[in-house]
């Protein structure tokens, strides 16, 4: 079992509250638009990391992190990027990925909306954690937790840090 803890949109923001959940995961996972390579430094000191850059990452977060990652844990197959859609609303390079790739957890960021789905045509839940950052139009701050197990998702808990001001 490993516990997930997946946020997005940090837009260069990192704080004590955030760090908290990390310090709780097992692994975090970065949505895109990290903003700049010291939220990733600080997530790295305390959890192991995955993540995607997002249309607003420069050369140094792009040099990181690749614009997709496809990989498997705890028997769940997962394809994460930034700007992605949502079921019967994919990008088309997205769609065309799922199709082919058949993932269990389709995870994407960039609305700033949060963001949980169900996707009955490709069998698949899609997540978008929503906006952790302070930068943007969202007006909570969001991030989500889970758990990998047994090939399952489970226990999917919404986590709310309060207004973006």
């Amino acid at each position: 079992m490993k516990k997930i803890l997946l946020m997005s949109d940090t837009h260069s923001f990192m704080d004590e509250q955030i760090l908290k959940y990390v310090k709780k995961a097992d692994e975090v996972w970065h949505a895109g638009d990290i903003g700049s390579i010291e939220v990733t430094e600080k997530i790295r000191k305390n959890k192991p990391l995955r993540a995607v850059y997002g249309n607003i990452d420069d050369k140094d977060v792009r040099i990181e992190f690749h614009e997709d990652i496809i990989f498997v844990l705890e028997g769940v197959k997962v394809f994460m990027t930034h700007i992605g859609g949502y079921p019967n609303k994919y990008k088309a390079r997205v769609k065309e990925i799922i199709a082919s790739s058949r993932p269990n957890l389709f995870i994407c960021g960039h609305s700033h909306i949060l963001k949980v789905q169900f996707d009955q045509e490709y069998n698949l839940l899609h997540l978008n954690p929503g906006a952790i950052g302070k930068h943007g139009f969202h007006k909570t701050r969001t991030m989500l937790r889970f758990e990998l197990d047994g090939g399952q998702i489970k226990n999917l808990e919404i986590i709310e840090l309060g207004k973006r001001n």
